[in-house]
């Protein structure tokens, strides 16, 4: 069974920042896929940043140059780094990661979820 546990959300003025962790109870690498997601009340949640199999990165065209997305292998932990917060930025933000069980057989597992604010 695989744990993730969220952390790092909070309230934050407008043009702060703050970072976002998610501690995952496996080791990880280049063979997971694994990111950030968000959803604000009343919407679809939507992807914020991945990274891809093999390490790619991609964002949301509303989060980049804003948000970096990284890993830390030894401490089996991903990052959202999130600068120049705005106020349409608050929504609670979940973690995933895809793990491979079986050939071409992959599950997917999420994080509880962390409330990020930003007051204007």
């Amino acid at each position: 069974q695989v744990q993730l546990v969220e952390s790092g959300g909070g309230l934050v003025q407008a043009g702060g920042s703050l970072r976002l962790s998610c501690a995952f109870s496996i080791s990880i690498s280049s063979n997971n896929a694994m990111g950030w997601r968000r959803q604000a009340p009343g919407k679809q949640r939507e992807l914020v940043a991945g990274i891809s199999i093999g390490g790619s990165t991609n964002y949301a065209d509303s989060v980049k140059g804003r948000f970096t997305i990284s890993t830390d292998s030894a401490k089996n932990t991903l990052y959202l780094q999130m600068n120049s917060l705005k106020p349409e930025d608050t929504a609670v933000y979940y973690c995933y990661i895809s793990v491979q069980i079986g050939k071409n057989l992959y599950r997917d597992y999420w994080g509880q979820g962390t409330q990020v604010t930003v007051s204007s």
